[in-house]
């Protein structure tokens, strides 16, 4: 299986793509993980895309279409995958159509998660994490045991700059803009599939099993 998790940012598309990816037994490629891991090593790429992150804004197709290149070449990714923050254009749909054509492959679903922008600030802002462990918490929905003290080290919890209502309003703006034409893309081939994003975390992921399964 090669899915595609499309949706606006707090949709819960990391989450639903870790299930797949254990559902399926196939690598999870977040390039949202892979470019905070960069960032935070200050690599030569974390350097460059670091403004891009903080502004909110998305980071230029040729820097992220090169880091998916590189996962979906040198990675275990035989028997297929669940790409999550990836394509976020349609330049870098066309661009991952180019890749897997090369290769004699194709994606066999795009599941775009249905959620309201209300309800994405709710769940983006509440988030906080430890500055020691990394560990994450929500205000709301999994809160520390003490007030921003990590409950498992005991580390000051705080709040990411792309977190904050401010910045998660202008990321689904953007977002609006530059992705959600991949819906039209992805439904022009027949791929897309519309999950609503709205409910508990074992109810959606088994909608999306139901709806890929039919």
């Amino acid at each position: 299986m090669r899915i595609i998790i499309l949706g606006p940012p707090g949709a819960g598309k990391g989450t639903q793509a870790k299930l797949l990816s254990s559902h399926y037994g196939i690598p999870h490629i977040s390039t949202g993980d892979i470019i905070r891991e960069e960032i935070k090593r200050n690599t030569v790429l974390g350097v460059k895309i670091r403004g891009y992150v903080e502004r909110g804004e998305l980071v230029p197709d040729e820097d992220v279409i090169e880091i998916v290149k590189e996962k979906i070449l040198l990675g275990n990714c035989g028997r297929g995958f669940v790409l999550d923050g990836f394509p976020r254009t349609i330049i870098q749909a066309k661009a991952l159509d180019h890749i897997l054509s090369g290769m004699g492959l194709r994606i066999d679903a795009v599941i775009n998660l249905v959620v309201n922008e209300e309800e994405l600030v709710r769940r983006i802002s509440g988030r906080r994490i430890c500055r020691s462990c990394g560990a994450t918490y929500h205000l709301l929905f999994n809160p520390p045991e003490k007030d921003l003290k990590c409950s498992v080290c005991g580390g000051e919890l705080y709040q990411r700059i792309d977190d904050m209502e401010e910045t998660v309003r202008r990321r689904v703006r953007i977002y609006n803009i530059e992705t959600k034409p991949l819906i039209g893309y992805y439904e022009e081939k027949g791929l897309l599939i519309n999950v609503n994003g709205v409910g508990d975390i074992n109810s959606v992921f088994s909608e999306i099993l139901r709806k890929l399964g039919s």
